[in-house]
């Protein structure tokens, strides 16, 4: 669509998005506004043991006030790698590190008003790093859980796990594992 930017002001520089809201112009002539969250894009961790069970990490989410049920992943520094992205926030969020990285998929979380993309990837052949988890500040409270997928899809299913990168990455990492062994 070819709409005309009138006017482009950011409204608010933040440390996870910035508020950008746009005058715009549509083909009709008709004048519209824009608001829109800008976010660098983020990655995404799934991280898959070899007998099928995934690891999750359970974090506090401050929006809704509670808990929820999630992948690893975090935002982009600026001009970094999503798959160096991935592979860091496996480590800092769980402790573990991946022998392989695979890109299963790239998602808009919420294209009607954010431009975040994030980067999944499916982790495999996971052991312990050697220097533990090094969490942040807000992420002191998550814990580990780990389960089999078949497990995760079912509270999927049963809205337990409602966070949608998680939800894209586990149905992603799922499919791909029963590719690789047909019959599971």
């Amino acid at each position: 669509m070819d709409l005309k930017v009138l006017r482009h002001e950011v409204l608010h520089r933040g440390k996870v998005f910035d508020l950008i809201v746009d005058q715009i112009e549509y083909p009709s002539g008709n004048r519209g506004i824009r608001e829109v969250a800008h976010h660098p894009g983020g990655a995404v961790a799934v991280p898959l043991f070899a007998d099928g069970r995934v690891l999750l990490v359970r974090q506090f989410r401050y929006p809704f006030g509670l808990y929820t049920l999630e992948a690893p992943a975090g935002k982009l520094n600026p001009g970094e790698d999503p798959e160096t992205a991935a592979v860091r926030e496996l480590e800092e969020e769980t402790g573990y590190l991946a022998g392989t990285m695979e890109k299963l998929t790239a998602i808009y979380t919420t294209p009607g008003f954010c431009d975040e993309v994030l980067h999944i990837y499916l982790a495999a052949d996971l052991k312990p790093s050697p220097t533990g988890h090094r969490r942040e500040e807000g992420e002191q409270t998550m814990t580990l859980e780990i389960l089999p997928i078949d497990e995760a899809i079912a509270m999927i299913e049963r809205m337990e796990i409602v966070d949608s990168k998680t939800i894209v990455g586990l149905l992603m990492a799922d499919r791909r594992r029963k590719q690789e062994k047909p019959g599971t």
